[in-house]
């Protein structure tokens, strides 16, 4: 019976997330459906022709990917199979110079800010400056009530489980406890939090009223 008040609550917590987000800056949105989520993107991304996907099963999950290159567009996916290691590099690179980067995030506070940790970069550096437009999609259970909160989900919630997911030899990915390791698969090692819209990027943060990804 608890779990039909669920939707409930994340809209409530959606409704203030976006509000706060907006004063921070941001273009901010809530919407109930996945499915509204990728008409929204595609609706917002039509003038752009090339793509950077980060390595997000959120975004990925949504089809879009596959519509974009339906429809002719360059997609720059560093998930591709078989690729060297200098093709993979150049497309991290091409990611951060793209017309659109899509990515989600680790944690969203309802106060206003967004949570990313990354092990290489490409993420993080794309989602701040170089594209045209970002977009940050993310399901509403990786909203949290606040920074610190944020903060803590990223690493006692996120991270092991990005890491299991990956196949890291990592403390966490076999504990599901963060040690703060210095293994060589560590992947957190960059913390980039979003207190406001950087100045030079146009940033719009999407939230679903559903669980996505990590």
């Amino acid at each position: 019976m608890g779990d039909s008040y669920q939707p409930w609550l994340w809209e409530k917590l959606g409704e203030r997330c976006v509000k706060n987000l907006k004063k921070h800056g941001f273009d901010a949105h809530f919407v109930s459906t996945p499915d509204e989520a990728k008409d929204l993107i595609l609706g917002m991304v039509s003038d752009h022709e090339t793509f950077g996907f980060a390595g997000s099963d959120t975004t990925r999950s949504l089809g879009i990917i596959e519509k974009l290159k339906a429809d002719g567009k360059t997609v720059y996916d560093h998930w591709q199979t078989g690729l060297t290691k200098d093709e993979d590099l150049k497309i991290r690179l091409q990611q951060g110079r793209c017309d659109c980067f899509l990515c989600s995030a680790n944690a969203i506070s309802v106060t206003g800010e967004v949570i990313n940790v990354d092990g290489v970069g490409n993420r993080t550096n794309a989602m701040t400056f170089g594209p045209k437009k970002v977009l940050i999609v993310a399901g509403m259970n990786k909203v949290t009530p606040d920074l610190e909160s944020a903060l803590t989900r990223v690493r006692d919630v996120a991270g092991p489980m990005r890491a299991k997911s990956l196949g890291m030899e990592t403390p966490c990915a076999e504990t599901g406890i963060c040690s703060d390791c210095n293994a060589p698969q560590r992947i957190c090692r960059v913390t980039v939090i979003l207190h406001r819209k950087p100045m030079m990027t146009d940033i719009s943060v999407i939230l679903i009223n559903h669980p996505m990804g990590f």
